[in-house]
């Protein structure tokens, strides 16, 4: 039996007509859409392991494999590409003096608390997850892990501030008046620019450019296995919290668009991501999860089918064979960095807003309003408290804070009557 049915004749969809995810087109359109997943994921994607110290080109082999697991483990059912998640920026940065296996020990941890959770939530239901998560705890959750590393998107801009004003205006002027994949690649386009900007002025280091030159064009990418350390596992461990928020927003918004009941298929895709983030996290990439850039190539041609996502991973898989390209993005300017991060890390914590308006988290109900304000300043500020011998940071304390102290404030004001 086929993996997909053609639509139609294969050849056109006609105003209105969806492609399901069972569906396909003809194989030449199919890699096309399937390039253009790869081009909307390609800015997101690479931009994670430059600003964590992670292997470009393990990133990306990783990220196109945890894709195509995606679609096997959701049975066809949730197109989705997974691609590196934002969330993990913060803790990786923070931890990345203790080195690369000791970041990739976080990201397993995560990976398999993720995979648990998404088998409770196949034995349990979906609403077991909502209740124990409402919106407020993690609108706050993202809203922290977005703005703790305001700092560090900040001081990489003004190392080279002309490059960061550079390409943080061509990524506003892509994405805000640009349509369809200019819009989408808007972040791909602005560090391009920058970049070709300091080629042209002498902007990019002559230590890097020169291991471009030297670097083959084939070759496997650099495998590195973890080592599990307390303080940076406890500090990574709480984006297990946002990739939840955002699976569980992936899958509810493919059933909204395509009209069908998906809440079944929340543990699957809950499970598939922690595998994938797991499977990472043993190689030597960064954590992985569902990419809203790719719901809104989807949203924009209607064309939902899985073929497209296979394609795409495929494609990440090819790149991630060719050293000269994950070099040729290690000289990437640190001004151009500075640029996106500065829109990109407050986007996450937008997110979180987005999340608190669209459940109308009530910010006058005390419980909201306190343990949410106490989280977010435990956040930003990225508080640091030593317990036995382990450092935690800002976003272990401030998510902490908001995942017990909340449940825990609520019964006992609902016990007070």
């Amino acid at each position: 039996m086929a993996l997909w049915t053609v639509h139609g004749d294969g050849r056109r969809v006609t105003d209105g007509e969806v492609v399901a995810p069972e569906e396909r087109l003809s194989w030449p359109l199919t890699a096309g859409f399937g390039l253009q997943h790869v081009a909307a994921m390609f800015g997101a994607t690479v931009l994670v392991p430059a600003s964590t110290g992670f292997p470009v080109a393990t990133t990306l082999l990783f990220s196109g494999v945890g894709t195509l697991m995606f679609l096997v483990l959701t049975r066809n059912r949730v197109p989705s590409y997974l691609g590196s998640s934002f969330a993990f920026i913060s803790p990786l940065a923070a931890s990345r003096m203790d080195g690369l296996a000791a970041q990739l020990g976080g990201v397993l941890a995560a990976g398999l608390l993720l995979v648990f959770v998404g088998i409770a939530v196949k034995a349990l239901g979906v609403r077991l997850l909502e209740s124990l998560m409402p919106p407020v705890v993690t609108g706050a959750v993202v809203m922290l892990i977005g703005l703790n590393l305001a700092p560090t998107a900040t001081r990489n801009f003004q190392d080279q501030p002309w490059l960061g004003v550079i390409t943080l205006a061509v990524i506003l002027l892509c994405g805000v008046l640009g349509r369809g994949l200019l819009s989408r690649a808007s972040v791909l386009i602005g560090m391009l620019v920058g970049w070709l900007v300091a080629a042209v002025t002498g902007g990019l280091d002559a230590g890097r450019l020169g291991e471009v030159a030297n670097a083959a064009w084939f070759g496997f990418p650099q495998l590195t296995g973890p080592e599990l350390r307390p303080n940076v596992v406890l500090a990574v461990l709480p984006v297990v919290v946002v990739l939840v928020a955002e699976n569980v927003g992936h899958v509810k918004a493919v059933a909204a668009v395509t009209g069908r009941d998906l809440d079944g298929s929340v543990g699957d895709a809950l499970i598939a991501n922690g595998l994938s983030t797991a499977l990472a996290g043993l190689g030597g990439g960064s954590g992985t999860t569902t990419y809203a850039e790719n719901i809104g190539v989807m949203t924009a041609t209607k064309v939902y089918s899985t073929a497209a996502y296979v394609v795409a991973g495929a494609g990440a898989i090819v790149l991630s064979f060719c050293p000269k390209f994950g070099t040729l993005l290690n000289t990437m300017p640190a001004g151009v960095l500075g640029g996106a991060m500065v829109l990109l890390y407050g986007l996450i914590a937008l997110v979180g807003v987005r999340i608190w308006l669209d459940n109308r988290v009530d910010l006058l109900n005390p419980v909201n309003l306190m343990i949410a304000g106490a989280a977010l300043v435990a956040g930003v500020g990225n508080l640091t408290v030593s317990v036995g011998g382990v450092a935690l940071g800002g976003i272990a304390w401030g998510s902490l804070l908001i995942v017990v102290g909340h449940p825990l404030l609520r019964t006992l004001r609902a016990a007070r009557g």
